[in-house]
């Protein structure tokens, strides 16, 4: 009997040590299983046509400003000439309309006025001074509407013709604007330094308004997404830092955390109460600096490990 008191003395003991020393020993940090997730970057043209050239190859890195693809433009080119011609035909009216008439009929209206002004002052004897005097006050007339019309002719058209001339000259420039966003929107480039991660079209073949021709991934896209319980999801602070240890590379990765889900997730999803509590997950994200994230690729299996 005593015996048997013993043995089962000290395996309680031993218990208790094994029960006190994990209590009293502190964990370092959580553990989680994840993966690389990437946000990719579709580009499309807004106009649709048939792919002439596509500049770059699946799986390359190209950099911001890089060409990606060119549709066929020709109708577009030939809208742009029509439009450069008509522009050009508007601001010549309207610079024609400015200047009044031409030199020459200004001449000529000159040398009207002046023999009107000539035979407006002739020398008169006292028996043509009746007959005269009526002649006189015909030619001073004269004069006075040569002089009226010179100045008018000096001045150009009028105000509301050449207001309307001015409003076909902006239309014509506004035509011509649209045709060159048109002819800009057949040519694609990349919006920054990314990887192409897709070529979805051939050259030659049709392409749709709005439907992309090539997926990017920039390296600021790059993430990595984990799930953690909700018993630890509130020491979670957007900015921490966390270590992200891929297969293959010898030291884990610091990211940051970016994103943290305001909405659980149920594992399996059976009931809301005390028991199931613990089967709550939030989804979490962490992003990498550029330069880390370049050589990353999306799918790849994770362990993300989070300092407490």
């Amino acid at each position: 009997m005593n015996s048997c008191y013993g043995v089962k003395g000290a395996v309680l003991a031993i218990f208790a040590g094994i029960l006190f020393g994990s209590g009293c020993t502190r964990r370092e940090a959580a553990g989680y299983q994840g993966y690389l997730e990437g946000e990719f970057v579709y580009v499309a043209a807004p106009l649709g046509g048939q792919l002439e050239k596509l500049s770059v190859a699946r799986g390359t890195r190209v950099e911001a400003g890089a060409p990606l693809f060119t549709l066929e433009q020709s109708a577009e080119l030939s809208t742009l000439r029509e439009a450069a011609e008509r522009l050009r035909q508007s601001q010549a009216r309207l610079a024609d309309l400015r200047k009044g008439l031409r030199p020459t009929e200004l001449a000529a209206l000159d040398a009207r006025l002046a023999q009107a002004r000539a035979a407006a002052e002739p020398v008169l004897s006292d028996d043509d001074f009746d007959r005269a005097r009526l002649k006189h006050e015909a030619d001073t007339k004269q004069v006075a509407e040569i002089t009226s019309q010179l100045e008018t002719a000096r001045l150009g058209s009028r105000s509301d013709i050449i207001a309307a001339a001015e409003a076909d000259a902006a239309a014509a420039q506004a035509t011509l604007d649209r045709a060159g966003w048109s002819v800009a929107q057949k040519s694609r480039s990349a919006p920054a330094a990314a990887l192409v991660y897709d070529t979805l079209f051939r050259e030659g073949e049709f392409v749709a308004a709005g439907q992309p021709v090539v997926a990017l991934l920039p390296p600021a896209n790059i993430k990595v997404r984990f799930f953690v319980p909700e018993a630890e999801f509130a020491a979670l602070k957007v900015g921490a830092v966390v270590k992200v240890t891929l297969t293959g590379l010898p030291t884990p990765l610091d990211a940051r955390l970016s994103y943290l889900s305001p909405k659980p997730e149920y594992t399996p999803p059976i009931l809301y109460n005390r028991e199931n509590r613990a089967k709550l997950v939030f989804m979490v994200e962490a992003v990498f600096a550029s330069a880390v994230a370049r050589d990353l690729h999306p799918g790849q299996p994770v362990d993300v490990t989070v300092a407490k």
